[in-house]
């Protein structure tokens, strides 16, 4: 494991400290970078988060999607609780604490925001730091492959669909044409880059591929970095100015993701998938594709919103939780789920 993976709570909360600290000592420069939008699209957000997430995309190995049939219920597993039920729990979750339990404390329009901000993280099942938790929980890597893969293929076509139809339960006006847009752009594209990277490097070497990837790494986490310091330099005020929001956004953020995760272990266990499987598939299903969430919320509702200031929670409370469940699944190894003697375990 290399340093950044190591160290990422530490980077990431200093990443955070910085941009709040940035946003407070150079108010102006956040707000000039924040005019710098195309069709509600800011431009710097999105090459940052191109830098970001395209080495993950030239990883996925689409080739191995032709043999999820072989072994289905470990990806089984993760498409019911990413797709089935993830995005509605993340829904409810939004309408149970800022329409009722939180009224009180939030005006109904930043209640409507910070629900729609829930919302995308649900729709956004995770990509590119899926590899980070698989290896931390020493997960099958060929198999998170093909995970990975399958939740990118239909999140082509699902993700634009499913959020539009929850923002539109939950009485928030959905712009179609800003939403298809931050898909194609932050995924099919993405995605597309990546597979014709991929099939370029392949034809040159088997160890193209790998050392391209350990080439850009350093990009890649600067892109991260780099995501995290404007996000919250962008909202900064808000984050100094009303603490408790911070909070109370980040409370049914934590409940939805020990849940999501006690609802995958259990399905892992009644499977009997084998921890190699089993660690990655609940995890996946825990966190969020938080760069496309941030990035449609900031399309959609502008910089400054409340659905992009819960988005940025989502990043905030992301990486502690995940680790947390990282160390629940080593803690539990090899015991936890134990297939069947003599049983093809997926």
């Amino acid at each position: 494991m290399g340093l950044f993976e190591r160290y990422l709570t530490v980077w990431v909360g200093l990443g955070i400290l910085a941009g709040v600290g940035l946003g407070l000592l150079a108010p102006g420069a956040f707000q000039a970078i924040a005019a710098l939008e195309l069709a509600h699209v800011n431009l710097v957000v999105a090459v940052f988060i191109w830098v970001m997430i395209y080495p993950m995309m030239i990883q996925v190995d689409w080739s191995a999607v032709k043999d999820v049939g072989k072994k289905p219920r470990g990806l089984l597993l993760t498409l019911v609780v990413n797709w089935l039920i993830k995005p509605f729990t993340m829904a409810a979750l939004g309408v149970l604490f800022f329409r009722y339990l939180f009224a009180s404390w939030v005006d109904p329009q930043s209640a409507s925001e910070y629900i729609a901000g829930m919302i995308l993280l649900g729709v956004a099942p995770c990509t590119a730091m899926v590899f980070v938790w698989s290896q931390l929980v020493k997960g099958d890597a060929n198999y998170t492959l093909v995970q990975v893969s399958v939740n990118d293929l239909i999140m082509v076509v699902a993700f634009a669909p499913i959020a539009a139809f929850l923002l539109g339960v939950t009485d928030v006006t959905v712009p179609w044409q800003t939403l298809v847009l931050s898909t194609v752009l932050y995924v099919v594209l993405p995605l597309a880059a990546g597979m014709a990277t991929r099939a370029l490097l392949q034809r040159r070497s088997k160890h193209a591929v790998a050392d391209f990837v350990a080439h850009l790494k350093p990009w890649s986490i600067a892109g991260l970095i780099a995501t995290v310091v404007l996000l919250f330099g962008f909202q900064a005020g808000t984050i100094v100015a009303q603490p408790l929001v911070i909070a109370l956004i980040a409370v049914p953020l934590v409940v939805q993701s020990y849940g999501i995760f006690a609802i995958a272990w259990w399905g892992a266990r009644w499977l009997r998938l084998p921890h190699e499987v089993a660690g990655p598939a609940c995890l996946i299903g825990t966190s969020n594709f938080f760069e496309l969430a941030v990035a449609v919320a900031i399309s959609l509702f502008g910089l400054h919103s409340g659905a992009a200031l819960a988005t940025v929670v989502g990043v905030l409370v992301e990486v502690p939780v995940m680790l947390s469940l990282v160390a629940l699944v080593n803690r539990a190894g090899r015991r936890a789920v134990r297939p069947v003697r003599g049983e093809n375990f997926s």
